[in-house]
């Protein structure tokens, strides 16, 4: 098996993996610089980087570096040690790489208007691939956004043909309730790293209540990033823009940052704020 051949399928179906490459080696060992291993999400491997104990050790480490996002090099003493007397014991040191591969992070935008066009910028300049969802073909095509991979002009068609997963985001900003109602009842029951919905508490409370009587349930919004952005103040497209895409980011990179805007909705309560959000 080609493993950048099955790295680019996997990046293409939105599969996460880890590879790892023997970067060094010193001494007597069963295997070369450059071997490679690939490991899979369900924890299945491609290659071989000698076997052994070693190997068993370099596959945990590999689901780690995919549950973490972070590259980690690995330092192994083969020196007579009998904890790695198990297929590959020669003596000697090696050296072995592990690296996250992760498909492109996609962002659909939801909503074609002055907001959209300004995160469709902000996130495509920091590497998400963009997505446009509007029902006006007038605000969805490549005129108003230049650097869109995909482009649906119709909401329907969307919720068709777009079947997310971990590496993908979804930004809420139609041009009112309705529109955001019908796209958060599908968005909240897909597998998106991100669902986030722009507007103010009460909006978003109004929204989640309209919801809640069509049968969904108060727990399916917790994952919701609603009102959507950080908190920087924002007040013009292209700002808010920014409070979006850091949020994107944050996301994106597993940062602390990105834990504190989930609205916390109890049905037939008030939105309540957990320590630290706003």
């Amino acid at each position: 098996m080609d493993l950048f051949e099955e790295i680019v399928k996997m990046r293409r179906a939105g599969r996460r993996a880890a590879l790892a490459t023997i970067v060094h080696t010193n001494g007597s060992i069963p295997s070369y610089e450059s071997s490679r291993m690939l490991v899979r999400e369900d924890g299945s491997i491609a290659g071989t980087i000698g076997g052994g104990c070693v190997e068993a050790e370099v596959w945990a480490a590999a689901k780690e570096v995919m549950q973490n996002e972070a590259p980690r090099k690995m330092v192994f003493n083969l020196n007579n040690e009998a904890s790695y007397d198990n297929g590959l014991i020669c003596g000697g040191t090696l050296e072995v790489f592990v690296e996250p591969i992760l498909p492109q992070p996609m962002l659909y935008l939801f909503g074609g208007g002055h907001v959209s066009m300004a995160v469709a910028k902000a996130a495509s300049a920091a590497g998400f691939g963009i997505g446009v969802v509007d029902d006006r073909e007038a605000f969805a095509n490549k005129e108003r956004f230049p650097m869109a991979l995909e482009i649906y002009a119709g909401y329907e068609e969307a919720f068709e043909k777009i079947h997310p997963n971990v590496a993908n985001y979804l930004v809420i900003v139609t041009r009112g309730h309705k529109e955001d109602m019908r796209v958060l009842a599908w968005a909240v029951r897909t597998e998106a790293r991100y669902v986030g919905m722009i507007g103010s508490k009460r909006k978003v409370l109004s929204v989640y209540k309209a919801l809640e009587s069509e049968g969904y349930k108060a727990d399916e919004f917790e994952r919701v990033y609603a009102p959507m952005g950080l908190e920087i103040g924002a007040l013009s497209p292209e700002e808010i823009a920014v409070s979006i895409a850091a949020e994107l980011v944050a996301v994106r990179r597993n940062a602390p940052t990105a834990a504190h805007k989930k609205l916390k909705y109890e049905a037939h309560a008030s939105p309540v704020f957990q320590t630290g959000e706003r």
